[in-house]
């Protein structure tokens, strides 16, 4: 019981791993907050995660969202002492010259601004309480650039440079900031990535994902769930503004572009 009686908030907490870490952190004693854009996935959601949860209807995108949802969870708890700063999307898949701008910014948006304004509004609180955890959602994308994806890239490269900015901002006052760097996760964002790739064959496309790894397997998102707890959690106390792989070992072997 890692969070007994701690205050969580999960964002993106309608989708696969955001779904995952919440239960996981509530069977170890913790009370959570999920926050999706998306009502009834939220709800139904929440439903389905056992333990203290509740849910609020946010946009990750939006400043008073992201302010109000975690006035909520102090509101609820009294204290926050983990944000999973996870809500993302993917886009389409298209090369650099004929990406849509509408759906750039749309991304970046989510990606980027999402992350920045979960950092801006919970960092005070934590720094009051001087004490907390903060794990954002990067992906391999962020260390490598992937075709088709330039705005996903560009996205998840910029969560990397925000936690390492963040966590070197905030040495010495009790509060890290992490990330997760997920691989090929078998959630609805890559199946729906993988179909488009591979011109409709769901399971071709999955049998490529899985080969990008050494494990020759795709992941789960409680495996995600798991590195994100030990992040958030006393047993990583040490641990400040690392990028976390949970790939398989696919970083470990695949070249730039791959």
């Amino acid at each position: 019981m890692r969070f007994e009686g701690k205050g969580a908030i999960v964002t993106g907490g309608a989708g696969g791993i955001g779904k995952a870490t919440a239960q996981l952190l509530a069977s170890e004693g913790a009370r959570v907050l999920l926050v999706d854009r998306d009502r009834d996935a939220l709800a139904k959601a929440a439903a389905e995660v056992s333990g203290e949860v509740h849910a609020f209807d946010a946009d990750v995108t939006d400043d008073r969202s992201v302010r109000d949802y975690v006035e909520r969870a102090l509101a609820l708890f009294g204290t926050v002492d983990i944000l999973f700063n996870n809500a993302g999307i993917e886009g389409p898949v298209a090369d650099v010259t004929e990406y849509p701008v509408a759906d750039f910014d749309k991304v970046i948006a989510v990606n980027v601004r999402g992350v920045f304004l979960g950092l801006h509004h919970a960092l005070p609180v934590m720094v009051r309480q001087g004490s907390g955890a903060i794990v954002n959602t990067g992906s391999v994308a962020s260390a490598r650039g992937l075709p088709g994806s330039i705005a996903y890239n560009a996205a998840k490269h910029a969560v990397l440079g925000m936690t390492r900015a963040a966590a070197a901002e905030l040495g010495g006052t009790g509060v890290r900031v992490n990330a997760v760097l997920p691989g090929m996760i078998d959630t609805r964002m890559l199946r729906t990535l993988v179909t488009t790739m591979a011109d409709g064959d769901t399971d071709a496309g999955l049998t490529a994902a899985a080969a990008a790894a050494p494990m020759n397997r795709t992941g789960s998102p409680l495996e995600v769930a798991a590195v994100v707890a030990f992040l958030a959690s006393q047993d990583a106390s040490f641990v400040n503004g690392a990028g976390y792989p949970v790939d398989g070992g696919a970083l470990a072997v695949m070249p730039n572009g791959r």
